[in-house]
């Protein structure tokens, strides 16, 4: 047995025999506790209250560092099965949630809440829903058609085009280098294209709703997992039994 009372349990005393502790197994006497509605002896809630992880701010900040780590695994898995198979199945959604709330229980010593459930959903979306910008970029340099190379405007022709080669049609001009996206411009527009994905598939119809529904179900299960696990303290109560006294040697 672990030296942490363990309580997970409900059982129930029988109808005949003394009140028995859940953890030491120790008959009950003096002050007793119900711990998630199970008997416990003063001692054995003594060290349940002083073994149990405490929620402080390096345990959530651990929590997030492994729940990113996590997000960036799910990124990975949902890409790679999307890029190599070639087919996007929601479905991966539901393991990437799990990877997330995992990891942020496990960088959090098991300490679950609120605010950890909050981390765990956005981090799973965001997971889920980047996905697809290098699904996308994967999918367009597959479709990329080789009629851009042989209409190229520096491609063979009856007259040579290129800048500085003077044609027999017109004499060569200088055009303006169209206006470039700055690379901070370029990076919130994927982001942005990237946590929009979700809902802009929408407008595949039916598809595009059933996706979204299984995003929210990954969702669920990392706010699940993260939930704070219930410890419920009662009493101290008096046992019916009386303290025996220690035997004098």
């Amino acid at each position: 047995m672990s030296s942490t009372p363990q309580f997970g349990t409900a059982e129930y005393k029988s109808a005949s025999g003394p009140d028995l502790c859940k953890s030491c197994q120790q008959q009950l006497s003096g002050s007793y506790y119900r711990i998630n509605g199970l008997l416990a002896c003063e001692s054995c809630t003594r060290k349940l209250r002083e073994q149990t992880p405490k929620d402080t701010h390096s345990a959530y900040v651990r929590g997030i560092v492994f729940g990113v780590g996590g997000a960036i695994a799910g990124l990975i898995l949902y890409s790679a099965f999307g890029i190599i198979t070639g087919i996007e199945i929601g479905y991966v959604a539901l393991a990437v949630g799990w990877l997330v709330g995992t990891a942020i229980k496990k960088g959090s010593n098991g300490i679950g809440g609120r605010r950890y459930q909050i981390v765990a959903v956005a981090l799973t979306y965001a997971a889920v829903s980047m996905s697809a910008v290098p699904i996308g970029i994967s999918y367009m340099m597959k479709q990329k058609p080789a009629s851009v190379i042989s209409h190229s405007p520096y491609g063979s022709s009856a007259t040579d085009s290129r800048p500085g080669t003077a044609s027999s049609d017109e004499p060569a001009t200088s055009t303006p280098a169209k206006a470039k996206m700055s690379l901070g411009a370029a990076v919130g527009a994927l982001l942005f294209a990237g946590l929009a994905s979700p809902f802009l598939e929408l407008q595949d119809g039916f598809s595009g709703l059933i996706g979204l529904v299984i995003i929210f179900v990954g969702m669920r299960i990392a706010w699940k997992m993260t939930g704070a696990p219930p410890l419920e303290i009662l009493g101290p109560f008096q046992a019916s039994t009386p303290a025996q006294p220690a035997p004098i040697g």
